[in-house]
């Protein structure tokens, strides 16, 4: 696998970093996640993940890690700013006893912004992405938490982590990666904000644009059984394999890119697709040009993408294939601690610092030396 013989340590923490580290582990990285010992992480991205659970709040558990993290090749750290320091595993210390060490900071606002709270929503908005995103005269609408969270944050993250790696082959040298939300959110919005910029196909307002919900071409629309259907024909063939499908006939419509009659055009388009059903349409438009598709839900993609599977594919070095055990509760969820005795043995943690943990408290495992 691509990334087998790497060793990856998340310290605990939610949705972005555990997603990177969920893609780490899908294509061979071998993942522990560092939990407390205190409380249960509630966490579903754990698949092809190890736990081991200490007491962080204990020198002993510091001292532990400390000795982890020489044998580390990245490092995943969820926290705000300041907090690794305060526990005394912060780059300066880590990088000092692992100079291949690839430390991976994951927060909202950056190692130098902001250290308040905040969510998905919040980083849209300050990154300018949710400014492109609702209907025309309404309030600006998120897509869920997937964009900064897992696409902005997560999956940001991943791609420093890989180019830091590629980069270590020739220096032999770890570094630093300062992967925040907000700043790789604004990173996946440049397309828009440089047509918006050049007054292209964003310079009008919200929702009145042709990628945005204006465009009668580029819309859902209702069907008869009360599903969608996708519609996305920007190019001049393929909106005429659409319009042909529906049955009208191109000479007697208005020119595509007249915007006056968008509005006009959707409601005539929303009509016709009232008139059958998501299956009868699909039928229609399957295996044409017209960029047609069901809106379908993760219980309808069938063998296509349920479970959501690793991506991309790599012919000759795979990632490990998702299965639907993946998405049940008892695999979904790792237990903190389950594998902590054998992440120190495997990591060669001396025996008299593992006993000492043991008595104290500081470490939980369902295992004894």
């Amino acid at each position: 696998m691509p990334l087998s013989g790497i060793n990856v340590f998340e310290m605990a923490g939610l949705a972005p970093a555990p997603f990177a580290g969920l893609i780490l582990a899908d294509f061979g990285a071998n993942v522990i996640r560092i939990d407390k010992t205190e409380s249960f992480n509630a966490d579903v991205l754990n698949r092809n993940k190890r736990s081991i659970a200490l007491d962080l709040k204990n020198k002993l558990s510091i001292e532990t890690l400390l000795e982890l993290f020489k044998k580390a090749d990245v490092l995943l750290d969820p926290y705000r700013p300041g907090v690794m320091e305060k526990l005394g595993l912060g780059p300066d210390t880590l990088l000092k006893n692992n100079p291949r060490l690839i430390y991976a900071r994951l927060s909202g606002y950056g190692q130098s912004g902001s250290t308040a709270a905040g969510h998905d929503i919040n980083y849209l908005a300050i990154s300018g992405a949710l400014s492109f995103m609702g209907r025309k005269s309404e309030a600006p609408f998120f897509p869920a938490n997937m964009l900064a969270d897992f696409a902005g944050g997560g999956l940001m993250c991943v791609m420093g982590i890989l180019m830091a790696l590629f980069e270590r082959t020739r220096s032999g040298l770890g570094q630093v990666i300062d992967a925040n939300l907000t700043a790789g959110t604004a990173y996946l919005a440049t397309f828009p904000y440089l047509m918006q910029k050049f007054g292209l196909i964003w310079e009008g307002k919200r929702g009145s644009n042709m990628l945005d919900g204006g465009a009668h071409f580029y819309e859902t629309y209702q069907t008869k059984d009360g599903l969608y259907m996708a519609v996305g024909a920007i190019e001049p063939q393929f909106y005429a394999a659409l319009i042909g499908k529906l049955g009208l006939d191109q000479a007697t419509l208005p020119n595509q890119m007249d915007r006056e009659t968008w509005p006009s055009m959707k409601k005539r388009f929303q009509d016709i697709f009232l008139t059958k059903t998501q299956s009868e349409w699909t039928s229609i438009f399957e295996g044409s040009d017209a960029c047609v598709t069901p809106v379908l839900s993760f219980n309808d993609t069938k063998d296509h993408t349920a479970p959501p599977q690793p991506a991309p594919i790599l012919h000759r070095t795979p990632a490990i294939k998702s299965t639907s055990a993946d998405t049940d509760l008892d695999h979904a969820f790792l237990e903190p601690g389950k594998n902590s005795m054998e992440v120190l043995l495997e990591f060669k943690i001396e025996e008299n610092l593992i006993r000492r943990l043991l008595a104290s408290g500081a470490l939980k495992s369902k295992s004894m030396l």
